[in-house]
C-alpha cells in the first residue's frame, strides 16, 4: 500500500508543478487525452503485468499488437465485417501468448529468450505480410472504439477501468491469481504447495497475448490505419509502466493498479513535455531515467526486506 500512496503522492506533484508551469494542463480536453493515452499503454501493461508476476516477461507485446492490428484490419476490409476483424485482432493476440506460454512451460525457455524471439519473428512476419502496404478507412462505428466518446468521456478510458476492475478481482479474489503471486514469490514452495505452473504460467501469458490483441483492436480504431511498424513503439512504454507501478522484476509483488499509475505517470511526463515545447527527443531519455529509477528502488527495497529477515 506504502508503494501506491508514494506513487501516488508523485503524480500529485508532477500535476502540481504542470499547472502552474502551463495554462493548458488542467483543462478538461488536456485531461481526458492524458487518460485515452494512457488507457492504451495501461491494456498493453496489465497483461504484461501478470508474466512480471511470475518472475516473467513478455517482450512481444508490440509486435503483438502490430502484427494483430494489420490482421485485423486486412479481414476487416476484406469481408466487411467489423465483428470479424476484431475477433481476428482478439483471438491472433491470444494465440501468439499461448506460443510464448509453451516456449517458457514446455520447450522451458527463459521467458526474456523465448519472448524476445517472438518479438522478432513477428516484426518480421508483419513487415512480409504487408508488403510495404497502409491499410485505412474502417466504419465510423468501429472507429469509435479508439475515438468515440459516451456521455463525454472517451470510449477507452471506459475499458481501462474495465478491465481494471476485471484484472483487480482475478489477482486478488481467485484462487489463480492468488497461485500467480505464489509462484512469482517461490517457484519451488508454490509447487511443493500443489500449485499448477506450468498451467498458471501458461495462463498468464495466453492473457498478455489476449490484452495486446484488445489493444490492437483499439489501437486500429483510433488510428484508422495499420502498418508494418504500428507496434513498434509500445513495448517499451508499456513495460516501464509496469516497473514504475511497482510491479517487481523478481515477481510475487505488483498490483495492476500499480500499472495503472504508472501508466498515468508516464503520460503525465510525456504530456508535460509537449505542453512545455520540449524537443521530443529528450522523451525516450526521460522515460529512461525513470524506468531505471524504479528498478533501483525496487531492488533497494527488495534487500532491505531480505536484511530484515
Amino acid at each position: 500500500m506504502k508503494r501506491l500512496v508514494y506513487r501516488l503522492a508523485a503524480i500529485a506533484i508532477i500535476g502540481a508543478a504542470l499547472s502552474v508551469t502551463t495554462e493548458s494542463f488542467l483543462t478538461v480536453t488536456n485531461i481526458l487525452n492524458v487518460l485515452r493515452q494512457s488507457s492504451l499503454t495501461f491494456l498493453i501493461a496489465s497483461g504484461l503485468t501478470l508474466t512480471v508476476l511470475t518472475a516473467g516477461l513478455d517482450l512481444s507485446v508490440g509486435a503483438n499488437v502490430g502484427l494483430s492490428a494489420c490482421l485485423a484490419g486486412t479481414v476487416m476490409q476484406s469481408t466487411g465485417s467489423v465483428a470479424l476483424g476484431a475477433a481476428t485482432g482478439l483471438v491472433f493476440g491470444a494465440g501468439i501468448g499461448i506460443l510464448n506460454g509453451l516456449m517458457v512451460t514446455v520447450l522451458r525457455l527463459p521467458p526474456f529468450i523465448a519472448t524476445y524471439g517472438m518479438l522478432w519473428t513477428l516484426n518480421g512476419v508483419t513487415y512480409w505480410f504487408m508488403g510495404g502496404d497502409t491499410i485505412h478507412g474502417f466504419p465510423p462505428g468501429f472507429r469509435a472504439l479508439g475515438s468515440g466518446y459516451w456521455l463525454g468521456v472517451p470510449v477507452p478510458i471506459y475499458l481501462m477501468a474495465a478491465f481494471l476492475f476485471a484484472g483487480a478481482v482475478f489477482t486478488r479474489y481467485t484462487t489463480h491469481g492468488h497461485e500467480v503471486f505464489a509462484i512469482g514469490a517461490n517457484r519451488e514452495a508454490a509447487r511443493l504447495s500443489g500449485v499448477p505452473i506450468r498451467a498458471r504460467l501458461n495462463l498468464v501469458y495466453a492473457l498478455s497475448g489476449a490484452m495486446a490483441g484488445l489493444a490492437a483492436v483499439v489501437y486500429l480504431a483510433r488510428l484508422n490505419s495499420a502498418e508494418a511498424d504500428i507496434g513498434e513503439p509500445l513495448t517499451l512504454p508499456a513495460i516501464a509502466a509496469v516497473l514504475i507501478g511497482g510491479t517487481s522484476l523478481f515477481g510475487g509483488v505488483g498490483s495492476l493498479l500499480g500499472t495503472l499509475i504508472g501508466a498515468l505517470t508516464l503520460t503525465l511526463v510525456v504530456n508535460g513535455m509537449n505542453l512545455l515545447a520540449i524537443d521530443a527527443s529528450w522523451q525516450p531519455l526521460v522515460t529512461g531515467v525513470i524506468v531505471i529509477l524504479a528498478v533501483w528502488i525496487d531492488v533497494l527495497t527488495r534487500q532491505r526486506a531480505e536484511a530484515t529477515i
